[in-house]
């Protein structure tokens, strides 16, 4: 017997795999619109995170162009990303609570495809692997990840190659730590955006900063829908909630390009 014929459509899409992907936990019928939303989240999670390892490959290949396509590709995605709360953002939390329960112990923060877009913003923890030692290739990737350079970590390279004055401990340092701040980092963006201009990087400077505002409004635009959908309470999974995001919404994604300003 064949197998079943499909469209040309269907075989480059997936259609037919991606809409039986949902498989609700509840009877309530608000659960399919939580786990489709969420679904669609970890899809552009995949793309967002290539455009930066695109970004990040072309800026130590010295192609800022290539670089600058990636980056603003990234910059629609985030804000297709972002509306993806506005289905989440107006649950009461007896409507979270009719389906709360079909979730267990998962938690967005297990989210493998999040974790690779933290890594490449910097945000380096070999902790952040744990939850994920039980599924062989997902630890994998992640671990690579953990040990490659972040997309920031290309772009102070970048700036050393350009004749900016950032030190060795910067340039070597352990890449499976967070990216702290460095003053030399900063001086080196108030020197581009002071001036005489390279018009390159400041192009490439404001489109990372369009990037890092748009990160921004995305774990705002988490905060405030889990505090409408659950208050303090802990997360799901035993997670700190709203406590850990409140931490996270006050974190500065590429930190110098915003304390560079203040210098200008």
């Amino acid at each position: 017997m064949g197998s079943e014929s499909t469209t040309p459509y269907d075989d480059y899409v997936r259609a037919d795999l991606l809409t039986h992907l949902q498989h609700p936990l509840s009877d309530d019928p608000g659960e399919m619109a939580f786990l489709v939303t969420t679904q669609v989240m970890e899809l552009w999670f995949t793309v967002i995170a290539h455009e930066w390892r695109t970004a990040a490959q072309a800026l130590r290949g010295d192609d800022l162009a290539v670089a600058q396509d990636a980056l603003r590709r990234s910059t629609y995605q985030l804000e297709a990303l972002n509306a993806a709360w506005k289905p989440l953002a107006r649950l009461t939390p007896a409507q979270f609570n009719a389906f709360r329960g079909a979730l267990g112990e998962g938690s967005g923060f297990q989210s493998a495809m999040y974790r690779q877009m933290e890594f490449l913003l910097g945000e380096k923890s070999a902790s952040m692997l744990v939850p994920h030692r039980g599924a062989p290739r997902v630890h994998a990737e992640l671990e690579k990840a953990l040990h490659e350079p972040s997309l920031w970590d290309e772009v102070v390279r970048l700036l050393a190659r350009r004749g900016h004055a950032i030190p060795a401990s910067v340039l070597d340092r352990d890449l499976t730590v967070k990216y702290e701040p460095h003053p030399a980092v900063e001086a080196a963006w108030t020197e581009i955006y002071a001036g005489p201009q390279d018009g390159e990087l400041v192009r490439l400077g404001e489109t990372l900063t369009d990037v890092a505002e748009l990160v921004w409004r995305w774990r705002n635009d988490h905060l405030v829908a889990t505090r409408r959908a659950m208050g303090a309470k802990p997360g799901t999974g035993g997670s700190a909630g709203v406590a850990w995001l409140e931490k996270r919404a006050r974190k500065n994604v590429f930190p110098e390009l915003w304390t560079a300003r203040s210098h200008v």
